[in-house]
Order: structure tokens, then sequence, then C-alpha cells
């Protein structure tokens, strides 16, 4: 989402430098993915988590290459299917299938765990979590603790980019003070922005410059990865989306650093 992530940043008068910070590959080894098909054909899946759109996509795409759909669909007639939010229910319905239950904004493993607290109690429950990336242990563990039996489905994960050219000159320019404004869209991004500046050694003098600008996190899920770090979080905005992130980081920024410096 690069250009119209420096569109939206244009439009509110912005200038923008928008770097890569992910790069999303598929896993190698399917074979979660292949043993949750082969138990929801040939056993029973009581629950199916899912988490994001792409992978929901991805998922059944792998399911199709095995199954015949209508056999596919039968075996889901027997699961309750929670979706995090609109994107993975999206993803549902584009495949003619409906959610049982869509996770409310902001979309964080709490708010998956009150869904499934309210709608779906998992006491004694099979569950299969679609995992976005990379684990969410706590998501995992809350549910083992409602007496669900979980069954890890990841589909994709994230590497860095294989040219860290551009996110190392984005630090450079941040940390001699030529950035006022940084925009965090997901939480795997601090994760690799750690692991660059790490490699080059420059953690210290990053975080001291995020003392002196603003930065915005599109929701709870990656704020919560930024406090793993000791990053500031100086603002979220009220829907965790792109346009909305862009639109009012753009009517705050100046009153957050008037207060910051």
């Amino acid at each position: 989402m690069a250009v119209e992530m420096a569109r939206l940043i244009g439009r509110y008068g912005g200038k923008s430098l928008v770097v890569p910070a992910l790069r999303e590959i598929p896993l190698e080894d399917n074979s979660a993915a292949l043993e949750f098909g082969i138990r929801l054909m040939t056993e029973r899946i009581d629950m199916l988590i899912l988490l994001t759109g792409a992978g929901t996509i991805a998922l059944f795409d792998l399911l199709k290459m095995r199954y015949p759909w209508p056999s596919i669909v039968e075996a889901l007639a027997r699961t309750a299917i929670v979706a995090r939010g609109p994107k993975p229910a999206a993803a549902l319905r584009a495949l003619g299938l409906q959610p049982t239950a869509i996770v409310p904004e902001p979309n964080t493993w709490v708010d998956v765990v009150r869904t499934v607290d309210e709608r779906l109690p998992v006491m004694g429950l099979r569950v299969a979590v679609q995992e976005y990336g990379m684990p969410n242990p706590a998501l995992l563990e809350a549910l083992q603790r409602r007496g669900a039996e979980v069954f890890q489905v990841p589909i994709y994960k994230w590497a860095l980019p294989d040219d860290l050219a551009p996110i190392r000159h984005a630090l450079n320019e941040i940390i001699a003070g030529r950035v006022t404004v940084m925009l965090i869209t997901n939480a795997a991004q601090a994760d690799h922005v750690m692991r660059v500046l790490e490699q080059d050694g420059k953690v210290e003098p990053f975080r001291s410059a995020l003392t002196k600008m603003v930065v915005a996190s599109i929701g709870p899920t990656a704020s919560e990865r930024l406090g793993h770090h000791r990053w500031p979080v100086d603002f979220e905005p009220s829907h965790p989306k792109m346009g909305v992130l862009v639109k009012e980081t753009s009517e705050r920024a100046s009153s957050i650093l008037s207060r910051k410096r």
C-alpha cells in the first residue's frame, strides 16, 4: 500500500518518506495448514478463528487444491467461524461463506477472546487459529486457559525486505531529526525496525529521536508491540484504518509536537 499511503500523506499536506519494513513470503512448509485440512475433513474442528483476510484467502486456496469445494463447505457447516474484523469476514463472503461471529474494533486478541467468551465458549472444543505472519502467544494461552484444544495454522510469515537500503535511509533521517511524524501500520514493522537498528548499533539514538517527534500507531495491536520495544505511542486513530490514521494524525500532529518539544 506504499503508493496509496504516499497519496494520503500528500493529500493532507505532508511530504512522504514511505519505505517497506516487511516482505510477505509464503511458508515453504504448509504442513500445519494441510493437517488442518485433514482434521477438518476427517475428524472435527469445532471453531476456526481467522485473523487476517490474506491468510483466509490463502488457507482456502490451499484447501481447494486438495478437496472438492462442496466437501469443504459441508465440513465447515459443522464449524463455528470467528472472523477478526471486516477483512477476514469479507474474504469469507467472497467465497460464499458467512462468519458465525465477527470480532468488533479494534480487533485485538483481547477482543477475539471477549467475542468467544460472549458468543462461543470454548471449553472442551478443538479450536484452529489461522496465524498472521507471527504467532500470538497471548491469544493461544487465553484460549487454552479456557479449556480449548488449540491448533495453530500458520499460512504466511514476514521477512525483512531484500534491500535494506531504503529502511536504513529512513532510520538515519529520523535519527538526524529530519522526520517529524512516523506512522506505524503493522505490529511486525516495529520488530523489523529494531532488528535493523540492532544490526547497526543505533537503537538508543533512534529511541532518543522518537522523544522529539510524533509516533502514531494504527491501533492497539501495533501499540502493544511499540510499548514492548520502549517506543512512545503519541496517537491512535478513532478507527484502525490507514486513511483515518493519516487524516487524524495530520489534525493532531502540531499540538503533539508542541507538547513534546
